[in-house]
């Protein structure tokens, strides 16, 4: 990965309250408890016209009672790994520690270009403290303010004065698919994630919560090209007792309005629960389209066609009144099906954008209107003239013109959106049906 600065340290010096200033964005999760940060989590910085990417790691620990102390660990190691230049944070209220020095002595053996960032130097006052890392043996220490800004700009004049040239030409990132992994805690949605990109991207436990932050993952293998986005596990308000989770699902959620297509995770083992509803219902408000996700399927006793039918006929009846999107049973353990969740999320993708030309529609829609006709009411009968559908819209959207708008109940809306659906392929993506006086 072409110009990547990675951004790393132990717990507690700022670092990805750097991250957030850097790429003027809330996307990582700043809170004081050490070990907030677990995924490495990526971002765009642009500063004087020349763009490149940065990673927030966790803290590097040795010897904690964290215990995802050796999975972080490795996560740090793999973001140095890739980065084409580091910046290694320290603390200067605190001054050199121990871990501080553990980490520039793994900085200095990877000889990787390293840029030591003395953070937390909120006034003049702790100026004094800044000479103290030249121990570190790793050049000028750069001081800052990750909290109010200072001394970034001179940060990031450095930071990409040292970048190597990037011969690629610019993409379009903002036109690229982005697909939200959602769901329940332990569904398996970072099992699901390493599984299609084939490394340990995502730290993966059985405890509850482990993914906080939204990460966003770029998958452009096999002709696919677009952004898997890994969620932290929505819980049920009375469950959600940390402030750090709180924060976690509240990204969780923006990241469903963030995206194009969500695959809402269930966990086979368990069946259908209460909140695998309302995360469904937020993707319904949301209008994004929808692919159902069951996984652990391989824990499963009963794979019979005969269960798989009554699986998924549950799911449907639980979502009902929408039931047009695919439900896949998948194992991220043993990747069974899991390359047909990408295909299908893909194709819902698709349909999202599907259009069809005004003669098509009149033509098919007016059969459908006259073999069934709007109820009347109150002696007042509706009269559908045409039909069109809006261009440049977020999901597919159709505009009917009639004599009496007001009149159009729901259960005629809704016939109308499952004579489209039958004639038309909008498997999986929510389309608006309006009614507009001619």
């Amino acid at each position: 990965m072409g110009q990547l600065v990675a951004i790393v340290g132990r717990p507690n010096v700022g670092k990805s309250t750097l991250f957030n200033r850097l790429t003027q964005t809330r996307t990582a999760i700043v809170d004081p408890t050490a070990g907030t940060t677990r995924d490495r989590q990526y971002g765009k910085v642009d500063w004087c016209g020349k763009e490149f990417s940065i990673v927030d790691t966790g803290g590097w620990v040795v010897n904690s009672e964290d215990v995802f102390e050796g999975e972080i660990n490795k996560q740090v190691a793999l973001a140095i790994e890739q980065a084409d230049e580091i910046l290694f944070v320290v603390d200067a209220m605190n001054g050199v520690t121990d871990l501080d020095d553990h980490v520039a002595e793994i900085l200095r053996k990877s000889r990787k270009p390293v840029l030591l960032v003395a953070n937390k130097v909120d006034s003049n006052d702790w100026m004094y403290n800044v000479p103290e890392f030249y121990s570190l043996g790793l050049g000028d220490p750069y001081p800052i303010s990750a909290v109010n800004g200072s001394g970034t700009g001179d940060l990031l004049d450095e930071v990409v004065s040292r970048l190597p040239e990037n011969t690629a030409d610019e993409e379009q990132l903002d036109n690229i698919p982005k697909f939200a992994i959602v769901g329940r805690p332990n569904a398996g949605k970072s099992s699901l994630i390493n599984a299609f990109i084939g490394e340990d991207r995502h730290i993966v436990t059985d405890i509850a919560g482990t993914t906080r932050d939204s990460i966003y993952t770029r998958y452009n293998k096999f002709g696919f090209d677009f952004y898997l986005v890994d969620t932290a596990g929505i819980r049920k308000k009375n469950k959600v007792s940390e402030d750090i989770e709180y924060y976690s699902v509240i990204r969780s959620i923006r990241a469903i309005e963030a995206s194009d297509v969500c695959i809402l995770m269930i966990d086979g083992t368990r069946g259908i629960e209460a909140q695998d509803t309302s995360i469904f219902s937020l993707i319904q408000r949301n209008r994004k389209g929808l692919v159902v996700c069951v996984n652990k399927w391989d824990l499963v006793e009963d794979k019979s066609v005969t269960a798989i039918r009554h699986y998924e006929a549950a799911i449907r009846n639980r979502f009902a009144p929408f039931t047009d999107f695919p439900v896949l049973f998948t194992s991220a353990l043993t990747k069974q099906r899991i390359y047909k969740v990408l295909e299908t999320a893909v194709d819902v993708f698709g349909n999202r954008h599907r259009t069809v030309p005004t003669h098509q529609l009149n033509t098919v829609m007016q059969e459908v209107i006259a073999a069934y006709p709007p109820p009347a009411n109150k002696g007042k009968f509706v009269k559908i003239k045409y039909v069109t559908m809006l261009k440049d819209a977020q999901i597919p959207t159709f505009i009917f013109f009639c004599n009496l708008p007001q009149w159009v109940k729901e259960p005629y809306r809704r016939y109308l959106e499952n004579k489209i659906r039958e004639t038309w392929d909008y498997h999986g993506t929510p389309i608006n049906i309006f009614m507009r006086e001619k």
